[in-house]
Parts: C-alpha cells; structure tokens; sequence
C-alpha cells in the first residue's frame, strides 16, 4: 500500500509564526488570548480572542495584492509558503500534474463580506468592491495557494466547519494513497476575528464570558469553562507519497496512518451528548492505521473549552480507551491557541507531530478546577517529556462533522 509521510509544516498561529517560534511557545505554555485589537470593541458582548500577533503579510505579497485578497487568504499563503521551505521541495521540479493543495476552511473571507455589505447598504452598489467574490468564497484559499506554487493537480477546499482542517488532511491522504498525487499542500486557514462572526457566536452562547480576565478565559476540560475563544490563523502541511520524499533525501516528520469521519446527524450546533459519532471516528482511524487502542500515546483533543464538547469528548476518548482512558495523555493545544475554527486540525496536527519529533508533550493551561465528568490526563499546565509515537488529532465541527487522523512516528 501506498504510504504518505508528512514532509514539512508551516504554523500562523496566536502564539507564534513559524515552526520554531510556535513549539517554543507550545513548549512553555505560552497564551495567545488577550482583548480584541482589530476592531472596536465597546458595542460587543465579546471583547477578548486569540488574534495573529506581529504578522506582516509584506512579508509574502506586495501591497495591491494583498489589498485585493482577504486576511483568511494571507495566513494561507503564508503558512504554505512556511511549509514549502520547511519541507525543502524544488517545486519547479516537481511533476506539477501530480502536485495538489487541500486547504479546508469554516468562514472563508468573511471580514470581507462584513466590510462590503456595509459599503453596500452606507454607500451603494457601485461601492461593492469588483474582488468580492473572489476575495471571499471559501475555496480561494486552495486555489490561490495553487496558483502561488503552480500545483496542477488536484485540488479542494472541504468545509465542515471546526473540522474543515482535518477532512481536508484526510482527503489529501486519500488522494495520494491511490495514486492521483505525489505532493499535497493541506490543512486550514480562517480569519473570523471580525465583528459579524463573533457577535453570532456570542448570540449562540459558545464563546467564553472572561472578558476580565482573559488570560484564563480558555479552560478545556476545567470546572470553571465556559465556552471556546475564537482564534485566528492557518496550519499547512505537506503530504508527501513516502517513495517520492526518500528520492529527494526529505526529512521526515511522521506517517500518516489513518483517516476516520463521521456524522452526529443530531443537532446543527450541539455535539451528540454521548459522544458516539466522535467515538465512531476516532475508532475508525485507530482501525485504519492498524493499531489497537493501548498503543496510543497522546490524543490531541478537539478541547474547545465548552461545556457539551469537552464532556462528549471525555465520554468518546472512555468509550475508545476503556480501562487505559485515564492513563493516555491528552492535550488541548486550544488552551493556548484559542479554537480557530477551520485552521483548528491543522494547527494542532503540527503540535503533535512536533510532540513527536521533540520528545515533549505540550501542557493543556489554565488547569485550576478538575471537572470530574472530564477525568481526564490532561497533562495540566506544565509540558512533560514523555516518547510519544502514536497520537490521535480529534475535531469536531457544527452540524455533526467528525474527524480524526492517526499519525505515527516515521520508521522504515
């Protein structure tokens, strides 16, 4: 069977830009969440969020292209540009027919859809910029990505919100696995620190209340959660068909050794209460990648710091690890990096594949008041070194999408 290896790794994320600045951060427990800066605040039931901090998309276009593409875009093309280099590929080398992008996404270009519907209705139609569509359907991520680079191969966006990243991923194995690729750009990108988006999660109730305190306002599997921080950014990876990367002498990461999906088809908003269709994926994956539950070392949960997903969560990874439930490690990179929605499973496939490489396995922050329907090893607040080889990437979005991917520590 055809085997795909991950080849480098390309983070934008709240708590660092680039691999080495995003791990150091992981690594020290570092919290990305603070008061809202880019927009005002004072008419909004929400004031905090994890947003992209010293970001200069100068950095990767020239100013009239970056005015004619929306931020979601600039954090995509960043991030696959980070992985790219990371990954050492001649891309003018490779067989571009065989050369895909998969990049998934929840909100799309949604800032500016925000900002041209207010031109529209303040200013008139003709104030409806000419780029509107193109800056903000959902999809332009993966096409622009491919245009940057030249990738004639296959290519798409999956859009399952909070699971968008990882259904992507796992598309982009598919894909390799039977031949139609032998390089693929994947995971998420989302920019929806915007006014509109996050007054509609706060009129849902999801999002954390701690505008006082907003260090601590992220709290998966805590006592004292009470709902997810939107966050902001992009996980890019590349895929890469195994025999393919060996010719080139790449460095290896991790294998990607199974893909699981599967719907609640319960509630629009609401996770299944007891966690089966989260169960139904994560087992699907174990299967898949031909492990048996014990080898599991470290499951990086969906963790969005919400009353029903945590617990749903606990009550699927119990259902999944049976006796061993309180004994595997499981983190929540969102702790730190708040939940950004669409970039979620990419963002978080990198820390684990990091946790891989390193040895360490990042801390799940603001620990303080262990929910005892959520008894999980947590590993809270301080980053432990342990030989992880085996992990499990969980996420779960709105209308009932799960999916997961199983990732090994390479070996011949």
């Amino acid at each position: 069977m055809t085997r795909v290896v991950i080849t480098g790794v390309g983070p934008v994320t709240p708590i660092g830009l680039g691999k080495d600045e995003f791990w150091k951060a992981l690594e020290e427990g570092k919290n990305g969440v603070d008061f809202i800066t880019l927009y005002d605040t004072s008419a909004h039931v929400t004031k905090i969020a994890a947003e992209v901090k010293g970001f200069d998309i100068g950095n990767w276009m020239d100013k009239k292209e970056a005015n004619r593409t929306d931020r979601v875009l600039h954090f995509a093309t960043a991030a696959a540009d980070m992985a790219i280099k990371d990954s050492g590929l001649d891309v003018e080398a490779l067989d571009k027919n065989k050369f895909g992008v998969y990049i998934g996404s929840g909100e799309g270009g949604i800032g500016t859809l925000e900002n041209n519907f207010r031109n529209l209705y303040e200013k008139g139609s003709n104030r409806v910029s000419p780029f509107l569509v193109p800056m903000m359907i959902t999809n332009m991520s993966a096409a622009y990505v491919a245009i940057r680079f030249g990738a004639k191969g296959p290519n798409m966006a999956v859009i399952t919100a909070c699971a968008s990243s990882l259904n992507s991923m796992g598309e982009a194995y598919h894909c390799i696995v039977r031949g139609d690729a032998n390089v693929i750009l994947t995971g998420g990108s989302e920019a929806a620190v915007t006014p509109l988006a996050t007054a509609g999660f706060a009129s849902l109730k999801a999002l954390a209340t701690r505008n006082d305190d907003p260090k601590h306002a992220s709290r998966p599997f805590d006592l004292g959660r009470n709902g997810f921080v939107i966050g902001e950014g992009s996980g890019i990876l590349v895929f890469e068909e195994l025999e393919h990367a060996k010719k080139r002498g790449a460095h290896i990461y991790a294998e990607v050794k199974g893909y699981g999906v599967s719907c609640d088809a319960f509630h629009i908003t609401a996770p299944d209460p007891d966690g089966d269709g989260a169960f139904r994926a994560m087992d699907m994956a174990v299967k898949k990648a031909g492990w048996k539950p014990e080898e599991i070392d470290l499951i990086n949960a969906h963790g969005t710091s919400t009353v029903l997903n945590d617990k749903m969560e606990t009550l699927a990874i119990k259902r999944l690890m049976g006796n061993l439930a309180h004994e595997v490690m499981v983190q929540s990179t969102k702790s730190m990096t708040g939940h950004v929605l669409g970039a979620a499973g990419g963002i978080e496939t990198i820390a684990s594949i990091l946790a891989i490489e390193k040895g360490i396995v990042h801390p799940t922050i603001n620990q303080f008041d262990p929910d005892p329907e959520c008894d999980l090893n947590t590993v809270p607040n301080k980053a432990i070194k342990a030989d992880v080889k085996k992990v499990l990437i969980n996420n779960f979005g709105f209308g009932g999408h799960n999916a997961v991917i199983a990732i090994e520590q390479f070996e011949e």
